[in-house]
């Protein structure tokens, strides 16, 4: 994993939306602001950071909204445990 693969998720629009759907479906007061402000946090999980760079490597152009790269389970965890840690829910 490297801090650029996991800066370059945080500023990806396709992974951003998809991180706000499910922050909506699990209750954020204001999910598109939620997720803008969770993103590094979210993007840093373990894991993600090597998914998205072999997604890259493999020529992948659009990672973000791609749930083989980063899955629904994956995101829905994070959001989760971010909600729960009382990060802007």
């Amino acid at each position: 994993m490297s801090y650029w693969d996991i800066a370059q998720m945080s500023a990806d629009l396709d992974l951003t939306s998809r991180v706000a759907a499910c922050a909506a479906q699990e209750g954020a007061d204001n999910p598109r602001q939620w997720a803008a402000d969770n993103m590094l946090t979210v993007a840093a999980a373990p894991g993600w950071g090597e998914a998205w760079a072999s997604a890259i490597a493999g020529g992948n152009e659009f990672p973000g909204r791609d749930p083989a790269v980063i899955t629904d389970p994956q995101i829905l965890a994070e959001v989760q445990a971010e909600l729960g840690a009382g990060a802007g829910g």
